[in-house]
């Protein structure tokens, strides 16, 4: 039997499309839709005969799990993965996107997802105590899946050895009759499947790359904080060394362990990039005991802003001149303070600078509890 077809708009798919395509789904049979890569094909994990049929069109054996197709990155918990700093910053920054992570998973059994459901389920999500796990950005995509209400299950829409379609005509010409509805969008936004990326701990393995290099993939893995004032020679650089202390801290190692973590904080200023620390700034770090001796102020540039996840300026007019600078980055830009500027110390006593040092830690002992890093 021929595999029905419903074409419908990209932007606006009908809502009887997508509920059928989730009926579908439902009742155990296999969906071949769009994502933003490629066209998938999939099947309820917990229904064995759909799963049986989505492993005899890609030929796979009954060991190997599939990946697992999410609707919204908050129904990764149900799958018990363990979120590292790392993983979660793959999520926060790659999902929804055209990104695959495998995660551990210590005891599928006792996952969420797992509840009610039996062996053969398991088999399909999980495999070697991992789970394969993708949430699609396109609109097409996760209306489907929003509409099962079980876990699903996909690969590509193609026979195993074959290239990944980007169209339904593609799909047609290789699985015809081998599955039960096609959601015809039109082609994908890429012509390249999902980057794959292994996290283990606070270490990834770039499994294959797709849309994503290896390139994009190193910075999705690192958190960067960058602080920003004038000169960069007083109030940026010392809350830069000031987050270092409180964030090694907070997750359990020392300063110069967290750039393997994935965590970088870095200084500049609007006018930066003449001379050194102020010996003032200097003296008040040391008796801290961090070090600002070799510090050479940074002058902003539009690039360090870009790579930023977290920005702090410490006056408005420098919250202004970043996003004039980098007018896409203005989400990600905050006052260090809620109720005003960080004064500047330059040219005040060695008293001026403890107090400016203490009003900045105090206000990124606030500031770091709202970050995921």
């Amino acid at each position: 039997m021929a595999t029905q077809i419903i074409r419908v708009d990209a932007d606006q798919p009908p809502c009887e499309a997508m509920d059928r395509a989730g009926e579908v789904l439902r009742s155990g049979g296999l969906v071949a839709f769009p994502t933003e890569t490629v066209y998938g094909v999939g099947a309820r994990a917990d229904d064995s005969a759909a799963v049986a049929r989505l492993r005899e069109i890609k030929s796979r054996d009954g060991e190997k799990g599939f990946t697992v197709h999410i609707p919204s990155p908050e129904d990764l918990a149900d799958f018990g993965p363990e979120l590292t700093g790392m993983a979660g910053r793959f999520v926060r920054k790659g999902w929804p996107g055209p990104l695959t992570l495998v995660l551990p998973v210590a005891d599928p059994s006792s996952a969420a997802i797992m509840a009610g459901r039996n062996g053969s389920a398991a088999r399909a999500m999980y495999y070697n105590n991992s789970v394969g796990l993708r949430c699609p950005e396109d609109r097409v995509a996760h209306e489907i899946l929003s509409r099962v209400g079980a876990p699903v299950v996909a690969a590509s829409a193609n026979r195993a050895g074959q290239p990944p379609p980007r169209t339904a005509d593609d799909v047609v010409r290789e699985l015809d009759g081998k599955f039960d509805l096609l959601i015809d969008a039109g082609p994908t936004k890429y012509a390249k499947p999902s980057t794959i990326v292994r996290v283990t701990g606070e270490s990834y393995e770039l499994l294959r790359e797709g849309v994503y290099d290896a390139g994009v993939i190193e910075r999705l893995a690192v958190s960067r904080l960058l602080f920003v004032c004038t000169g960069n020679t007083c109030r940026s650089p010392m809350a830069a060394v000031l987050a270092e202390k409180l964030i090694a801290q907070k997750i359990g190692c020392g300063v110069e362990e967290l750039s393997g973590r994935g965590i970088i904080v870095e200084s500049a200023g609007t006018m930066g990039g003449r001379g050194a620390a102020s010996p003032e700034a200097v003296a008040v770090m040391a008796r801290q005991g961090l070090d600002l001796s070799r510090h050479v102020s940074t002058g902003l540039s539009a690039e360090m802003v870009q790579q930023s996840d977290y920005i702090f300026a410490m006056t408005r007019s420098h919250s202004t001149a970043i996003q004039a600078l980098a007018p896409s980055a203005a989400g990600r830009v905050s006052l260090l303070l809620d109720d005003g500027d960080v004064a500047d110390p330059i040219g005040g006593s060695e008293e001026e600078y403890e107090r400016c040092a203490q009003r900045i830690e105090e206000a990124l002992g606030v500031r770091l509890l709202e970050l995921s890093l």
